[in-house]
């Protein structure tokens, strides 16, 4: 059952970033590893909030991997009050670590608007699987100790309690 509510709380979370960075054609994040290491992602979600904070062309066009993890990592903190809880060098990798990088992105979405709209939640839905989770993930999910996934559910759960889903009109 806790890997049920893991699945639909990584389903929703996917679904609120997806949302987050539609109008960014250089973003498609359609998992919690892969599509984090060029740091785009990172800075698109801040921006499509938050666009009063950097310039978005600036950060696309100028900088490295490293530098833009490091720069979204920064915006965050200055900004938003999150910890640099990563460090850019393990994101800019070709698989970050899955764990690390949700628990980065549920700080996001405990302090940034989590409005979440079926629709979104459907597009996830619809992701080919191996995009989502990879094989090796899949049995991470099924290896982990139950304090973790406890730890993990009621971490996503309770940010997720204060989300607003809103239904297509």
């Amino acid at each position: 059952m806790a890997g049920l509510q893991q699945t639909n709380s990584e389903m929703i979370l996917l679904s609120w970033v997806r949302q987050s960075t539609r109008n960014y054609p250089q973003v498609n994040v359609t998992n919690f590893t892969t599509s984090w290491s060029d740091g785009l992602a990172f800075n698109a979600l801040l921006h499509s909030h938050r666009p009063d904070l950097f310039d978005w062309n600036a950060v696309v066009s100028q900088q490295s991997p490293v530098q833009r993890l490091d720069h979204a990592f920064n915006i965050a903190r200055k900004h938003l009050g999150i910890e640099k809880l990563l460090d850019p060098e393990d994101v800019a990798t070709a698989c970050p670590d899955k764990k690390s990088i949700l628990m980065y992105v549920t700080s996001l979405f405990q302090v940034l608007p989590q409005k979440v709209t079926m629709e979104a939640i459907r597009e996830v839905e619809m992701l080919p699987r191996h995009s989502r989770v990879t094989r090796e993930e899949h049995i991470e999910v099924h290896e982990q100790h139950f304090s973790q996934e406890v730890s993990f559910t009621f971490l996503l759960s309770s940010c997720c309690s204060k989300m607003v889903v809103s239904l297509p009109t």
